[in-house]
């Protein structure tokens, strides 16, 4: 059961007066959790630090408040056209599948009932990428899981690409969920890697469409890069204007925010927009006859004001869960971000 509200569409010819449609709306978002790991210690070395006995010092009541701050900023993802939250969330940074069973029970979204798609990744940290998502909004047809591997480091570990398929809004809908690799050592010097990642989610994408040419493809996560950057804008090909996306190609509507001085994080006071969700032609008005379709409508960045620090020298950044080794009860160094899709109502 989709959403049902009531806005006001422009004409198309400016002599025509306003129409009222009716439209279904579904609100698709991405948010990276920051370390979201429970307190055992069963990564070895790697998760250490995320346990009692580590230099986190990282406890029950950490983590439950962790919990519960996430699952606060969830629960306020909701608006007029969207009165029940996101149709799916895709996240980043979490540890296993328990600490997301831990987060849809929290009690600012409980009653949401969100179910969980994951997969263990073979990342070296032991950190994936997961999928929460309503089952009233989306329906689940297939998961597959994808690898990402670099020619000549036969030693290199990553998270793995989800591809979670459904139906929403009566349209075959893939969801890609990334996080790509990091600017460990440079943004210049490892470019190629986040490059090559670009490559496996165009592939994933090209693959899907060689089944089912018209469905929707969305693109989205932590991509360590912006969307100017050669991973982005070239390997990917996301435009900046939907009106010069073919229906295989993809659109980026992150371009003006990160313009405009909008971000997701902040880094040496200068914003970045790592967390994108890139949309396909399929899902643009611009290639379709019909608003009886489902189709992009808008993005935003969830930048609510709580998610703020207000202390110190990262006064205006986002407020994170440790900032110089002091435990801050934040919530992630990432704002949260959402695009809108709907679909007209015959």
């Amino acid at each position: 059961m989709a959403l049902a509200v009531i806005m006001t569409a422009a004409a198309q010819n400016k002599n025509t007066a306003e129409t009222k449609k009716q439209y279904m709306v579904y609100g698709v978002a991405f948010y990276n959790l920051e370390n979201l790991f429970d307190t055992i210690n069963n990564n070895g070395k790697y998760d250490l630090e995320f346990s009692p006995a580590g230099s986190r010092q990282w406890n029950g009541h950490k983590y439950w408040s962790k919990i519960n701050n996430l699952a606060y900023c969830i629960s306020q993802m909701t608006g007029k056209t969207t009165p029940g939250g996101p149709a799916v969330i895709g996240v980043s940074e979490i540890e296993n599948i328990t600490v997301l069973q831990d987060l849809v029970k929290a009690d600012p979204i409980k009653n949401w009932r969100l179910q969980i798609v994951h997969h263990d990744s073979p990342d070296r940290r032991g950190v994936d990428v997961g999928l929460l998502y309503n089952p009233r909004l989306f329906k689940v047809l297939d998961v597959t899981n994808h690898t990402l591997t670099i020619e000549g480091n036969p030693t290199f570990r990553t998270r793995d690409q989800m591809c979670v398929t459904g139906e929403m809004g009566g349209k075959v809908v893939s969801v890609i969920v990334n996080h790509w690799p990091s600017r460990l050592g440079g943004q210049e010097q490892s470019s190629y890697l986040r490059e090559a990642a670009a490559a496996l989610s165009k592939h994933i994408a090209d693959s899907l469409w060689a089944i089912r040419p018209d469905q929707g493809v969305i693109i989205m996560g932590d991509l360590n890069d912006d969307p100017q950057d050669k991973s982005c804008a070239v390997v990917l090909g996301a435009k900046r204007s939907p009106e010069k996306v073919e229906p295989h190609g993809f659109y980026n509507p992150w371009w003006k925010m990160l313009d405009d001085g909008i971000g997701t994080l902040a880094y040496k006071g200068s914003w970045n927009l790592f967390d994108q969700i890139i949309i396909s032609g399929t899902l643009l008005e611009s290639n379709q006859g019909t608003p009886y379709d489902l189709q992009y409508w808008r993005a935003k960045v969830n930048n609510f004001d709580f998610l703020y620090d207000k202390q110190g020298t990262r006064q205006g950044y986002p407020l994170r869960t440790y900032s110089g080794g002091v435990w801050l009860n934040g919530y992630s160094d990432h704002f949260p971000t959402e695009v809108f899709l709907r679909v007209a109502r015959k």
